[in-house]
């Protein structure tokens, strides 16, 4: 039997946020989480996303876009929702995962603005996610 939390980490397009949470909590809870990020609509790992992330040491370009359909039926400690819209259209998981809601800004898409100001916003949410995980991980007290 693992020790290990099981965390679902949710969002709408499962392309940023939930794809960076995934990559940190992952990194800094070591081997004390198994986690898995998906999406209520899944798209594709930004970009961004993954070079803010390789900036910080953590690699997430094998990681892919999932759809929240795929982990039906499975049990989860923890189901984190990242963004307001998927805390509204999370569906319903077995068991007695305890529900949490941390609202980040979304990254702007692809087609707004230049790459740097994009960047720079990814940045900025790459770090209020991981300060919210660490406190995260500091509480859950594994």
């Amino acid at each position: 039997m693992s020790d290990k939390r099981r965390v679902l980490i949710l969002c709408t397009g499962n392309s940023a946020r939930s794809q960076m949470a995934e990559g940190i909590l992952r990194h800094e809870g070591g081997q004390r989480f198994e986690v898995e990020s998906a999406g209520t609509q899944p798209g594709q790992v930004r970009d961004e996303a993954i070079e803010v992330m390789r900036e910080i040491g953590i690699d997430i370009s094998g990681q892919r876009s999932k759809s929240v359909d795929e982990f039906a039926g499975r049990d989860f400690d923890y189901v984190i929702t990242v963004c307001d819209n998927a805390r509204e259209n999370c569906p319903v998981f077995n068991g007695s995962a305890t529900r949490i809601h941390q609202s980040f800004d979304d990254p702007p898409p692809a087609s707004v603005g230049d790459h740097e100001t994009r960047v720079a916003i990814f940045r900025r949410v790459r770090d209020e996610i991981g300060e919210w995980l660490r406190q995260f991980i500091a509480r859950d007290g594994v």
